[in-house]
């Protein structure tokens, strides 16, 4: 698979990631450890070398079964990770003290069987702690070898100013597809200019461009699309005109929606890298072939005309999410 720089220290990565979280937290039913170890292990098969997991996937048991699925071939891939909640549980409140972020790292470092994090995200900012003093603790893990590159998510623009200022930032994860395009405001320009990859979380639209899901579709009770606004059954039969388009899009590609979902990504910036998360090994497959697939200028074109006519409804988290992002 083509590889892809992030940030100017050279973190090189495949141009298409794989997120973890689903695999034990978010999308209701829990992947069986030794089903979860195989995808792992067929995505680095297929060129996968970029993996993303959390402490509070779980907690906890996602950088396990990540750790022992990359243990074979640990040196060749890139693992991210991140810090910012309580005791890593993303139900409580957030923390990225110093003393709480050299925690986690050393708690991570055991987890994910290894001797150095890749990539070490605040998954959260925290306004109880400077930022300042967050980049300065990865800098000083980053001199010790414990950390090779510092990133940030969902971070607004005068946190990522004051975070690069510090210690350089290699990546910025936030939500990023034809779903969900306010990141093309500010923080796409910002990137740009500072030299900083962008990994987007939910390419798919959190499975919606993928063409499977309509206002039929029923969730499971553990479900975190069921308590997102977007996902309402109503706002899902409104967003449908995005899809048709994608689909259209693809039948002329002889591509699958999905893949043209990745591929108009990957055509935005060669600084971007998403991460697009399954439990299936059809659809690890799938997802991986939207890096073959080529959009040219007419093509962007043609889909940034069609998007014009389309309005997205629905928030992309309920309130009380919403309220830890862009700070």
């Amino acid at each position: 698979m083509e590889k892809r720089i992030l940030g100017k220290d050279g973190l090189e990565v495949s141009a298409i990631g794989l997120g973890c979280m689903g695999l034990s937290f978010g999308y209701g039913k829990v992947t069986e450890k030794p089903e979860a170890i195989r995808l792992l292990r067929a995505a680095y098969d297929k060129g996968v070398t970029f993996f993303d997991t959390a402490e509070c996937y779980g907690p906890f048991t996602n950088e396990e079964v990540l750790g022992e699925a990359l243990q074979p071939f640990r040196e060749n891939v890139v693992v991210a990770t991140k810090f910012g909640f309580q005791d890593g549980d993303s139900t409580k409140g957030v923390d990225s003290s110093p003393a709480r972020i050299r925690t986690v790292v050393e708690e991570s470092l055991k987890r994910l069987k290894t001797g150095y994090i890749d990539l070490l995200y605040q998954h959260r900012v925290d306004p109880k702690v400077p930022i300042e003093d967050v980049a300065g603790t990865v800098k000083e893990l980053i001199k010790e070898g414990k950390v090779k590159h510092f990133g940030l998510s969902e971070a607004g623009v005068d946190t990522i100013r004051k975070a690069h200022a510090v210690q350089s930032v290699s990546a910025l994860q936030s939500e990023y597809s034809l779903f969900y395009r306010e990141p093309e405001k500010a923080i796409i320009p910002l990137l740009d200019e500072l030299g900083i990859g962008f990994v987007p979380f939910s390419p798919l639209g959190k499975g919606f461009l993928t063409g499977t899901i309509n206002e039929d579709t029923k969730f499971e009770a553990s479900d975190f699309r069921n308590i997102v606004p977007r996902f309402s059954e109503e706002n899902r039969k409104a967003n449908q005109a995005l899809v048709d388009l994608v689909k259209k899009i693809a039948v002329q590609k002889e591509a699958t929606p999905a893949q043209i979902a990745l591929a108009w990504l990957l055509a935005q910036q060669p600084w971007i890298s998403p991460i697009p998360g399954t439990t299936k090994l059809y659809r690890l497959e799938e997802n991986i072939g939207g890096a073959t697939i080529v959009l040219n200028s007419d093509d962007l074109a043609t889909i940034d005309a069609a998007l014009k006519n389309i309005e997205i409804v629905g928030a992309r988290y309920p309130q009380h999410l919403q309220e830890r992002v862009g700070k």
